[in-house]
């Protein structure tokens, strides 16, 4: 990484340290949390009421996206679901609500002051079908093929490595999995320069791709289905918008299943609480039997 793309990531860190640590001494005063400042384009106002309502006052204060991507990536029961940049934690509750006691919603933060903060919500929530992890997005703690969805608000634009972060989301996807995403998108006539005059990196303007760089970072990664809506304007030739995404079911054409992944036996994640069939259409137990595995449990 470059002494710029370290700066850079340390900055965002620091912002959202301290939005964190804002939050935190504002829930223990006589008046409860205030939002961080935002202007209309970002934050907790995104959400529906009633799903502000059913959350910590905390997790809400601490929202800082551009759109809502629980409802974006239309998550359903049982399903395991990573939050990229979790933030506060308002994400991941939601999503642990929409996957239920069967399912599992994943966030990863870098900031150990978010981490805190999310922890705290999830307690004051009674959500037990959570859990946050410490890293970056550009290189997720997690085995390959583990997870169902990856969501994200807008946190991608606020990378200095996005190839990273399309491998890494597609290289957790299990086969068939998808993202859905918010983040802030550039028009395609609008050069880096022109989108750092628009606001800075931190502010999610300056880091933006364009639509088509957009397009073509998640092509390269190998997904499909790719859709990038607009929703609203937040800086002139700059937009929050919904992307979509899948992991095609079948290796593209020329590709290997790579042993360092986490794949043995037939099975993603071995001998892991989160393994899965490398063919979704077989048990896991079904899978050892036919490989047969040394590690058949």
């Amino acid at each position: 990484m470059s002494d710029q793309s370290t700066d850079l990531r340390e900055t965002v860190r620091q912002r959202y340290a301290a939005a964190a640590v804002q939050v935190s001494e504002g829930g223990t005063a006589c008046c409860g949390p205030q939002p961080i400042e935002t202007d209309e384009n970002f934050g907790s106002t995104l959400y529906a009421t009633d799903e502000r309502e059913t959350l910590p006052a905390e997790a809400v204060a601490a929202s800082l996206g551009c759109g809502n991507p629980t409802a974006v990536a239309e998550l359903r029961e049982g399903e395991r679901v990573l939050d990229l940049g979790s933030g506060g934690g308002i994400d991941v509750l939601l999503s642990a609500r929409r996957v239920g006691p069967t399912g599992k919603a994943y966030g990863l933060d870098m900031t150990d002051e978010m981490l805190a903060l999310a922890l705290t919500n999830a307690e004051k929530a009674g959500a037990t079908n959570v859990e946050f992890l410490k890293g970056t997005i550009e290189a997720i703690p997690l085995p390959a093929s583990t997870i169902d969805v990856v969501i994200s608000n807008c946190v991608i634009n606020l990378s200095t490595d996005k190839p990273a972060v399309f491998a890494e989301t597609y290289r957790v996807l299990r086969p068939g999995g998808r993202i859905g995403v918010s983040d802030v998108v550039a028009d395609d006539s609008l050069t880096p320069a022109q989108r750092g005059e628009r606001g800075d990196h931190v502010g999610c303007i300056a880091g933006a791709l364009s639509f088509e760089e957009y397009r073509t970072g998640l092509e390269a990664a190998g997904f499909t289905g790719i859709e990038i809506i607009p929703t609203h304007p937040v800086a002139d030739g700059m937009h929050s918008a919904i992307v979509r995404a899948s992991k095609p079911t079948a290796p593209r054409p020329g590709t290997r299943t790579d042993p360092s992944a986490g794949t043995c036996c037939g099975v993603n994640a071995c001998c892991t609480e989160v393994e899965t069939a490398a063919d979704p259409t077989v048990s896991v137990s079904a899978a050892k039997a036919a490989s047969g595995c040394g590690c058949q449990s």
